[in-house]
C-alpha cells in the first residue's frame, strides 16, 4: 500500500514518540504495514522470550541475580531492548535500538491477537508479560523510572519534607528496608490505597485516611498493577475484534497456531532410523520415555489397542525416536492381533493410517511428532482415551498414584503436584525427568517428548549425543502449513554438530 507524504510523516512522528523510551505500556497499536514474514518472525521470537520468562520464573526467584543474568542473555540473543541508555547505533547483530523497540512493540500486539481467544490463554499471556515488565522496570536507572512514570501519567505526588518528618516513625515501622536515615534520603509517594492493594494486604506500607505512603523502591508494585489492569482490558477488547481478524485468510492460520506453537528443534528427521529394535521398546519406555508416552505404551500392552488420538501421539513419537515404517506396522500389528483385531482386519483398517503417518499415503504429508504444547492444548482425552498430557489431563490423585507406582519419592511427588497446581505442566514433566534420572538440574527447558527421550539417552549413555540431522530446516509443529514458524531455540555450532554425529550405535546397544 502506498502512503501519502503526510501519512508517512504522521507515522514517523508517532513512532519516534512511541519508541523514545525502551519500556512502554503498549497503549497504542502499531500503524505501519509489515510483511507476513516479519509478522511471523516477530511473533515466534517474542513467544520464545515469554516461554523463557515462564521457565525461569519457576526455577529461580524472580528478582535474583541468576534470573536477571539469564534473561539478559535471552534479550540479547533475541534482539529485544533492555537498556534505556542504549544509543541508536547498530549493534553487532545488525539491529539498532530503535529497531529493537519497534520489534518489541509490534510483537506484543501480534501475540495479543493470538492469546486473547480463551481465558486460559489470556491468563498465561498476562502473567508472562507482567513478569517481563517487572524485570525490565527493575533494571532501569531511577532517572528512567521517573521518566517512564511521567510519560504514562503516573504522576503520584511525593509528600513534603515536613510531612515526612511528622510521619517518620510510622514510615520506618511500616515500610520494608526503610530506616530513619533512609527516610530522609528518599521520596515517598502518597497513593490511593486501592492502587496498592498488594502492599496493603502484605502490610508493607503505612495506611492513613485512604492513602498509602510508598517508598520509591516499592513503586514497581503500583506500576505492575496498572500494567496488568490495562493489559487485561485490552485483551478483552481485542477478543471482540477477532471475527474481523479471522476473516483475513493470511492471518487466521498463523494466529491459531501461535497459541500452541512449538518453537524448538524439529524431531521429525534423524539418522537413528532403524537403530532401535522392537525388543528394546519395553525397556526404553521404562527408562527414557516421558510420562505421556510411558502411559500410552503401558495402555497398549495391557489393552492391545489404542484409539486414534493415542495412536497418532504415540506412533509419531516412535517414528521420531527411530522406528521405520516396516517396524511400525509390525509393532502395531503384533499388539493389535493379541486383542480383538485379527491380522486381516488390521491390514484393512489400521495399516493405511500408519503408512499415512509416515507420508506414504493420502497427501503424503510427513507428519511431525507432537510437541508438549500440542499434546497439552489440543484434542483433550475423553473416557477410554489414554493420550494427552498426564500432568494436564489426569486427576491429581490418579497422577499421584501413577507416580508412586513408578517409584517417585513422596517429596518429589509433592514438588510435581505443586507445579501441576500452578499449571506449569512442562516444568512438572521436567521435574519428573530430574527425579527419575536422579539429577538436580536437567540443564534444558523441556518442550518436546522426543527431546525428553534424547536427553535421557544422553544421560544414560554417558553424555554422548544422539546422532541427528542437526542441520535440517526447522518446521512448525502444525504440519498442515507449509511455512516455517519455529527456529531452533539455540544455535548449534559446527563442532557440536560433528560431536553429535559420533557413535550413535552405542546409544541403543543396552536396549
Amino acid at each position: 500500500m502506498q502512503f501519502s507524504s503526510r501519512r508517512r510523516k504522521l507515522i514517523a512522528s508517532h513512532q519516534t514518540e512511541l519508541y523514545g523510551h525502551c519500556l512502554q505500556f503498549y497503549g497504542q497499536p502499531p500503524l505501519e504495514n509489515i510483511s507476513l514474514s516479519e509478522f511471523e518472525t516477530f511473533a515466534v521470537e517474542r513467544l520464545k522470550l515469554l516461554k523463557t520468562v515462564e521457565n525461569l520464573g519457576v526455577s529461580y526467584v524472580k528478582t535474583s541475580e541468576q534470573y536477571t543474568k539469564k534473561l539478559d542473555a535471552e534479550f540479547s540473543n533475541l534482539n529485544f531492548p533492555y537498556k534505556a541508555e542504549a544509543d541508536d547505533k547498530k549493534s553487532q547483530n545488525g539491529l539498532s535500538e530503535y529497531e529493537k523497540r519497534r520489534k518489541d512493540h509490534i510483537s506484543h500486539f501480534i501475540l495479543r491477537l493470538a492469546y486473547c481467544q480463551t481465558e486460559d490463554l489470556r491468563r498465561w499471556f498476562i502473567q508472562q508479560e507482567v513478569d517481563l515488565f517487572r524485570y525490565r522496570f527493575n533494571g532501569l536507572h531511577p532517572k528512567y523510572k521517573l521518566e517512564f512514570l511521567h510519560q504514562n501519567h503516573l504522576q503520584y505526588d511525593t509528600i513534603t519534607v515536613e510531612e515526612k518528618k511528622a510521619l517518620s516513625d510510622k514510615l520506618v515501622n511500616s515500610s520494608y528496608a526503610v530506616s530513619g536515615i533512609t527516610v530522609e534520603d528518599q521520596d515517598f509517594y502518597k497513593v490511593p490505597f486501592q492502587d496498592a492493594l498488594d502492599l496493603v494486604r502484605t502490610r508493607k506500607v503505612y495506611l492513613k485516611a485512604g492513602y498509602v505512603y510508598i517508598p520509591h523502591q516499592d513503586i514497581i508494585t503500583i506500576v505492575l498493577n496498572d500494567f496488568r489492569t490495562r493489559l487485561s482490558k485490552a485483551l478483552a477488547l481485542t477478543a471482540r475484534s477477532l471475527p474481523a481478524v479471522h476473516s483475513d485468510e493470511r492471518l487466521q492460520p498463523l494466529l491459531n497456531h501461535l497459541s500452541h506453537a512449538y518453537v524448538g528443534q524439529d524431531y521429525s528427521i534423524q539418522k537413528s532410523v532403524g537403530k532401535i529394535s522392537l525388543e528394546q521398546i519395553d525397556s526404553l519406555s521404562a527408562k527414557s520415555f516421558p510420562l505421556c508416552m510411558r502411559q500410552l505404551h503401558q495402555s497398549l500392552r495391557e489393552n492391545h489397542h489404542l484409539r486414534h488420538g493415542g495412536r497418532m501421539q504415540y506412533g509419531l513419537f516412535l517414528k521420531g525416536i527411530g522406528l521405520t515404517l516396516d517396524q511400525a506396522v509390525q509393532f502395531w500389528r503384533s499388539e493389535f492381533v493379541k486383542g480383538k483385531v485379527d491380522a486381516d482386519k488390521f491390514d484393512k483398517a489400521y495399516a493405511y493410517s500408519i503408512r499415512h503417518m509416515f507420508g506414504k499415503e493420502g497427501k503424503r504429508t510427513d507428519y511431525t511428532p507432537y510437541s508438549c504444547m500440542k499434546v497439552i492444548m489440543s484434542n483433550p482425552p475423553s473416557q477410554g482415551d489414554h493420550h494427552g498430557c498426564p500432568f494436564r489431563h489426569s486427576d491429581p490423585e490418579l497422577l499421584k498414584q501413577k507416580l508412586q507406582s513408578y517409584k517417585v519419592s513422596p517429596s518429589g511427588i509433592n514438588q510435581i503436584l505443586e507445579l501441576v497446581k500452578g499449571m506449569h505442566y512442562q516444568l512438572a514433566c521436567q521435574k519428573y525427568f530430574e527425579l527419575t534420572h536422579n539429577i538436580e538440574d536437567a540443564g534444558f527447558s523441556l518442550n518436546h517428548p522426543n527431546q525428553y527421550f534424547i536427553e535421557s539417552q544422553k544421560l544414560l549413555g554417558g553424555g554422548k549425543e544422539v546422532k541427528r540431522e542437526m542441520d535440517t530446516p526447522q518446521r512448525a509443529q502444525d504440519t498442515t502449513r507449509g511455512s516455517t514458524v519455529a527456529q531452533e531455540t539455540s544455535a548449534i555450532s559446527s563442532q557440536e554438530v560433528a560431536e553429535a554425529s559420533e557413535e550413535l550405535d552405542s546409544f541403543f546397544q543396552d536396549g
